[in-house]
């Protein structure tokens, strides 16, 4: 889905190692006699993400085609994100009610609702994965990998979360649409608990709607 939403922008190569990513597009279905302890620890890595109000940093996003493009995202509980990617005209902002992907060469704006999207599960004040499809957990050494499935607005869909497994922080996350494409995402120079400006969250719905913008 998330390549499907920023598939009009240009494509670019840079030098960024990208064969851990192989882990997460590859994970075997948990046996249903784990499915207790596997949601259990999916729910405990769970709470201290959703417990982080508010975060920023850097991040790198890889394709299905193995293009790289990188930029700067902000994320705020509940429901709001934004994606500013670097030397692109390309923006990602959810504000908790829509997702926008707004190409400002082109002058286009592309509304979704945030709720038949996969990024909900990200971005919820409290994510209860109790009756969620949770499809495989597993803890290794290096991640703490938990695989959802999901219908979002695009079909059936897949989310991978990886965590450190030490301090349970967000690491990345590769959405998977209906199509069989993924798109990962991995994040760093995270700072945790940081006051992000309300503009940047904010939707221009006025303008778009007015017709002064495209979409």
């Amino acid at each position: 889905m998330w390549n499907r939403l920023v598939s009009k922008r240009p494509r670019n190569r840079l030098p960024i190692r990208a064969l851990a990513l192989a882990a997460a597009l590859s994970l075997p279905m948990a046996a249903p006699a784990y499915a207790q302890s596997a949601g259990a620890v999916a729910q405990r890595v769970a709470d201290h993400f959703s417990s982080v109000q508010s975060m920023a940093g850097s991040f790198v996003q890889f394709d299905a085609a193995g293009n790289q493009t990188e930029g700067k995202f902000y994320i705020e509980r509940p429901g709001k994100i934004r994606f500013d990617y670097s030397g692109q005209p390309l923006r990602v902002i959810a504000d908790g009610s829509q997702v926008a992907v707004n190409n400002r060469r082109m002058n286009t704006w592309d509304l979704y609702p945030l709720s038949k999207t996969p990024m909900k599960l990200l971005l919820d004040r409290r994510i209860d994965l109790s009756g969620a499809n949770i499809q495989n957990v597993q803890e290794g050494p290096d991640l703490t990998t938990i695989v959802m499935g999901d219908k979002s607005v695009f079909g059936n869909s897949r989310i991978t979360m990886m965590f450190d497994p030490n301090t349970n922080d967000l690491r990345q996350w590769t959405i998977r649409d209906a199509q069989g494409k993924d798109t990962t995402v991995m994040i760093y120079d995270v700072k945790e608990g940081v006051r992000i400006d309300p503009s940047v969250f904010v939707i221009p719905y006025n303008s778009i709607a007015m017709g002064q913008t495209r979409g």
